[in-house]
């Protein structure tokens, strides 16, 4: 575990403007709002602008956590961004964030971990928070409405474009990250991918006709991994953490797909309403999805000093990540 306390000490996000609803949906492919809303729970989500890439959200999502956690851009020493739409291959959208927020010189780097990418970042970021970083700025962000195929009923209902961030810093001992769950399916990887545009399959006339810059899912086998392991990874974070489900206050789980969620919690033993879910909203934003869901509930004022926070999602890969955390709420507790 981590040897000195390392917690999150603001929150921010930032989602496009556009709204694409279930009823604009029904005018783009063979879909129905109540077909939509029976198996995913999504209602809307939104988009990206046509100029508007991954930076510019992240950007904002950061400068509104930095904000938040009251210290000075300035005193950010890393930055890590868990994205799978990149502004470009590279460099990494982490360096085109510190340049948006005027910061020079400290490191920054991207990490892939699929719908994961937050919480790994996180994980990441703690352990470098442990030594020479005190501050470390963590960003989930997704355009996945460029990469979403609009002929393809079966996914173009899923995504939504968004991105959220974190700071993390020192905290009183007690409060905190007090467990991480991290792991990783390699021979899933079939299941959730984007099959051209590395070096695998260049781009070519070839890729573009057979649609393979696109997402492509096998659904219903990712629904059934989702369920299995988002309830195994978040007994594994618990028994890391001694604690119980019970003992935890709030769940903020990957907002992919409300059966899902209803699903972990069943299994879990957990009622529904501890686990807070805005996918009707946003739909699946993948590695923004958790930080926007956590911006939310904590900017509603909803998270209490000493509340138990679990964080856990999945994602292409396949990859699973849970988090326990103690929350520290400056000015309530014993910092």
């Amino acid at each position: 575990m981590l040897q000195k306390a390392i917690g999150i000490l603001g929150t921010g996000a930032k989602a496009p403007d556009r709204v694409l609803t279930n009823a604009d949906l029904e005018r783009m492919v063979e879909t129905s709002d109540e077909w939509i809303v029976s198996r995913t729970g999504i209602r809307e989500r939104r988009i990206a602008a046509k100029n508007e890439a991954a930076s510019d959200l992240a950007a904002e999502a950061a400068a509104r956590a930095i904000a938040a956690a009251r210290i000075d851009s300035s005193q950010i020493g890393l930055i890590i961004c868990a994205t799978v739409t990149p502004d470009m291959l590279f460099p990494s959208t982490a360096c085109l964030i510190q340049a948006k927020l005027g910061l020079s010189e400290i490191p920054a780097f991207d990490l892939s971990a699929g719908c994961s990418g937050f919480a790994y970042a996180l994980a990441v970021g703690a352990q470098l928070a442990q030594g020479g970083y005190e501050y470390v700025l963590v960003v989930g962000v997704d355009v996945l409405s460029k990469i979403t195929d609009y002929t393809d009923r079966s996914t173009c209902v899923l995504f939504g474009d968004g991105a959220g961030a974190a700071v993390l810093g020192p905290v009183p001992e007690g409060y905190g990250i007090l467990g991480v769950e991290l792991g990783a399916d390699g021979s899933g990887a079939e299941l959730l991918k984007m099959p051209a545009g590395g070096s695998l399959k260049p781009a070519s006339l070839d890729t573009v006709t057979q649609r393979e810059h696109f997402i492509k899912m096998a659904g219903n086998d990712v629904f059934k991994f989702a369920v299995r392991v988002m309830d195994s990874a978040t007994t594994a974070v618990l028994k890391k953490a001694h604690l119980s489900p019970d003992d935890v206050d709030w769940f903020v789980p990957h907002q992919a797909n409300v059966r899902i969620i209803n699903a972990a919690a069943a299994r879990l033993g957990v009622s529904a309403d501890r686990f807070y879910v805005n996918v009707e909203r946003y739909g699946n934003t993948s590695s923004a999805s958790i930080a926007i869901a956590l911006d939310e509930l904590n900017s509603a004022d909803m998270l209490r000093d000493g509340e138990n926070v679990v964080l856990v999602g999945f994602g292409a890969g396949l990859t699973w990540a849970a988090l326990v955390l103690r929350w520290w709420k400056r000015g309530e507790g014993r910092g």
